[in-house]
């Protein structure tokens, strides 16, 4: 069970850090998507960095549950954009991590 806790904290550190690095770099199609729902370049770039030091702060157990807290936030905001854009299946990809961040956010309150 241990190892599948280290996958999961992994996998969401690596979903966070690049989610959020490539909107803090205004790379890919992140500025497009999101200009569409007012979203500015330097918003973009706010939301990213919070993405990443969320992330970032996953990685440590006293402060696994905020990091997981404020990824999830940004991750619920962009599950909401993918299904008005009608992106399904990037849509069931963020859900599937917001339930992961919400086990990992569960596991870091019992601490």
């Amino acid at each position: 069970m241990k190892i599948a806790h280290i996958a999961v904290l992994s996998t969401l550190v690596f979903l966070a850090s690049s989610s959020g690095a490539t909107k803090i770099m205004l790379m890919a199609q992140d500025p497009d998507f999101f200009s569409k729902y007012g979203f500015s370049n330097p918003m973009l770039m706010a939301f990213g960095a919070v993405q990443f030091i969320g992330g970032v702060m996953i990685v440590f157990a006293p402060t696994r549950f905020w990091g997981a807290a404020s990824v999830a936030a940004t991750f619920a905001i962009s599950l909401v954009l993918l299904a008005i854009e009608g992106s399904i299946g990037f849509a069931i990809v963020a859900c599937v991590t917001l339930v992961l961040l919400g086990l990992v956010m569960q596991q870091g309150r019992a601490r």
